[in-house]
């Protein structure tokens, strides 16, 4: 079983759902607060490998969701600075597995992770269609 560091947002009731998911699994979980962490660029550019910049933007951020920040329209460099300034723009959760890292739930390494060849929507928000937002933080 792998030792998983598992970056969130404390108080995300997806978050919650998906590290009980991985412990179920067996794996050892170590859960740091995503808003907390003193990043540098070189260290979060990590997470992302070979996706797509706009995927690495949380979907359910504010500044995504008002429009003020579309991540269609922007470069690595300007969207680390951005996620740097503003850490709630950075897709949720980050996971290094014994080494091994994504952003997001539903990526190879998590699949893996699970014993899983396809998942039910572990990533999605929890809160989705109702009235309740999460705390911005």
């Amino acid at each position: 079983m792998a030792t998983i560091i598992f970056y969130q947002k404390s108080g995300c009731v997806t978050n919650a759902r998906q590290i009980r998911s991985l412990t179920a699994a067996g794996h050892r979980v170590i859960v740091k607060d995503i808003l907390k962490e003193p990043w540098c660029t070189r260290e979060l550019r990590s997470f992302f490998g070979h996706m797509p910049v706009a995927s690495w933007f949380s979907p359910s951020a504010p500044r995504i969701k008002s429009g003020e920040v579309n991540p269609d329209t922007i470069d690595a460099a300007s969207a680390l600075a951005r996620m740097l300034g503003d850490p709630l723009l950075i897709r949720r959760p980050l996971i290094d597995a014994d080494g091994a890292r994504c952003a997001g739930f539903n990526c190879e390494l998590v699949l893996s992770l699970l014993g899983r060849t396809a998942q039910d929507d572990l990533e999605g928000c929890s809160r989705e269609g109702t009235c309740m937002d999460c705390p911005p933080k």
